[in-house]
């Protein structure tokens, strides 16, 4: 159960989350813990050397800002707030710094809880984020601690990181921790408790283990279960968690080289839970009728282009989700739909080539196979 873990999901992600807490970046004396973010930064640009995209998760603004406002004390929610504003600038130039001399461009992205919860405003972050990505920039990512309250905060970045995750379409998130995995039991205790390498199903018996694991190194309740609870939002969105020690040089190059972690294994793929999201989970705005042959197209796993449109019902705005129905009702199926209901209603039938010129813009086709859930009667054999 203690050998190294296999290294498939590291190697084969095409999009990697990893989350570094404010131990990693923030040195004893309240300052950016510059040496540990240059290793790291290493990690970054050889990952992106090979074609992987990463994004970062990052705490630390709080904490760099006590020391810049000098807050030494417990801090009430409005000093945490500030600290939050005057820490956050401070933060980014940390991971500039680090990131620039690779030839690497970062970018600040911050979020509340709405932004992962809300449909509108997670189509608008994923926009956001995708764009960063296609652009070659690391997206640094982190919660908008100056205006969120207790109430409608995410809660902590582990479980941020894997909304991130859900958002982004990763494959593998990494927390990266003050153990290297989770433990059967504290390991500082129990001379006996044994590391577990990879972990199938979150199961009641493996949330036992978090609950106990290491509590006077802070992965008890507070740790390690916020940690596994993060990898569970992951799993149900089709990406791995591995969860490592954070605290040594370039960690994500000890992983590849077969230092302890835990892995925690998909349910899913990332595609397929989206397409499970899209059929199950949004309410359907409107509905547009399809001609036979966009209806085929669609049933073989097609976007749906303007010209194949016949119909549209309903009042729905761009992003929220249509009905695909054939010209005797049927559903077809369901997708995320790129185009208002008026504008959608003057482009029916038109070629792609001619909605620039009908509208001013183009968005693209009416709905993207790849936001597009087939109804079980439509889905090919």
């Amino acid at each position: 159960m203690s050998a190294a873990v296999p290294l498939r999901e590291l190697a084969a992600a095409r999009r990697i989350v990893v989350k570094v807490g404010s131990a990693l970046l923030v040195g004893p004396d309240g300052a950016a813990h510059g040496d540990w973010l240059a290793g790291f930064a290493a990690d970054v640009a050889r990952l992106a050397a090979r074609g992987q995209q990463v994004l970062v998760v990052s705490s630390g603004a709080v904490a760099l800002g006590r020391r810049r406002l000098g807050l030494t004390k417990r801090l009430t929610l409005p000093e945490k707030q500030a600290a939050a504003a005057a820490g956050q600038s401070a933060l980014m130039r940390a991971w500039e710094e680090a990131l620039a001399p690779l030839g690497l461009t970062c970018a600040q992205v911050l979020l509340t809880r709405d932004d992962t919860e809300v449909h509108r405003r997670w189509l608008n972050a994923r926009a956001t984020v995708e764009t960063l990505l296609s652009l070659g920039v690391i997206p640094v990512i982190n919660e908008n601690d100056t205006v969120v309250t207790e109430e409608i905060r995410v809660g902590d970045n582990d479980r941020l990181s894997a909304r991130v995750a859900q958002l982004a379409g990763a494959e593998l998130l990494i927390l990266l921790s003050d153990v290297d995995g989770l433990y059967s039991a504290d390991p500082r205790r129990d001379p006996a408790a044994r590391r577990i390498a990879r972990v199938s199903r979150i199961t009641p018996e493996i949330e036992a283990m978090a609950g106990g694991a290491n509590a006077t190194a802070g992965v008890g309740v507070g740790g390690m279960a916020t940690k596994l609870a993060a990898a569970r939002i992951a799993s149900a969105a089709g990406c791995a968690t591995i969860v490592t020690l954070g605290d040594r040089p370039s960690p994500l190059q000890a992983v590849e080289d077969g230092a302890a972690a835990t892995v925690i294994e998909p349910a899913t793929t990332p595609a397929a839970a989206y397409k499970a999201w899209i059929a199950g989970s949004l309410a359907p705005a409107g509905s547009l009728t399809l001609d036979a042959g966009a209806a085929a197209a669609v049933r073989r796993g097609k976007s749906l282009l303007a010209a194949g449109v016949k119909g549209v019902e309903g009042r729905f705005d761009k992003g929220d989700c249509v009905v695909l129905r054939d010209e005797a009702g049927g559903e077809i199926g369901r997708g995320i739909v790129r185009y208002e209901a008026g504008h959608a209603a003057r482009i029916c039938g038109l070629k792609s080539e001619a909605i620039e010129a009908e509208l001013g813009y183009t968005s693209g086709p009416f709905v993207h196979a790849d936001d597009l859930a087939l109804a079980q009667a439509a889905a090919p054999a």
